[in-house]
């Protein structure tokens, strides 16, 4: 399928650093659209486990308190605000791509087919999509593309929280299956614990190959 553009819609977007948290949301109302949904992933970077995306649509009017890039969160305010946004949203969704997915299709091709499933599950389905990043998904709705967009978009922002903390949850339940390696501490990210547990002991069923620390390892072995 034919990837759309970044849809053009603010043109100044460059030269400013929008303070109001639902600017592009605002902007988007002002020029007709009303189903509007935050899209983010979570897990590009770690050396295990999958990558799950989040798409959210916040009713017009509601504003999610203490709501912003997962990143600047802590695990326990996430976990209060990703049942915060699930009771509040219009409507949301949650995508995820394997790590078999990841190893035949690259992470970046695996984050757009998580977002893609995240946005699929919508319901209603949005008339346009505000998406972290600069790849735009490959779906046949309009889009904008947004640098940072998980920290200037509240949309945005509630799908980071919701796509992060579903993450978590799963690599807490990878730590039941694999002990040895912490992912219910690392969450699968190259930690020196991680790393000296991998020298140990050697990859599990879902580490990302690939992935160079990973791969580095495997090929030392085989010398």
């Amino acid at each position: 399928m034919r990837r759309p553009k970044n849809l053009e819609l603010f043109p100044d977007d460059s030269r400013q650093t929008p303070v109001d948290p639902f600017y592009h949301e605002t902007r988007a109302r002002d020029l007709g659209y009303s189903l509007i949904a935050g899209v983010d992933e979570a897990g590009r970077g770690p050396l295990a486990g999958p990558v799950v995306a989040a798409a959210v649509m916040i009713p017009e009017g509601v504003r999610f308190s203490g709501v912003k890039d997962s990143k600047k969160m802590t695990a326990r305010a996430r976990f209060e605000r990703f049942h915060t946004i699930r009771g509040g949203a219009l409507t949301f969704g949650i995508g995820v791509a394997s790590v078999s997915y990841i190893e035949k299709f690259n992470i970046l091709n695996a984050s757009l087919e998580a977002m893609l499933r995240a946005i699929r599950v919508l319901d209603p389905q949005p008339e346009i999509i505000l998406v972290d990043g600069i790849h735009a998904v490959p779906i046949p709705i309009r889009q904008k593309c947004l640098k940072k967009g998980d920290q200037i978009s509240q949309s945005i922002s509630a799908a980071s929280v919701l796509a992060k903390v579903y993450r978590d949850w799963i690599m807490a339940s990878y730590h039941n299956m694999y002990p040895d390696y912490g992912f219910d501490k690392n969450k699968g990210y190259g930690t020196r614990q991680h790393l000296a547990a991998l020298e140990a002991h050697g990859p599990c069923p879902v580490h990302r190959l690939t992935f160079k620390p990973v791969n580095r390892l495997i090929s030392k072995e085989a010398q």
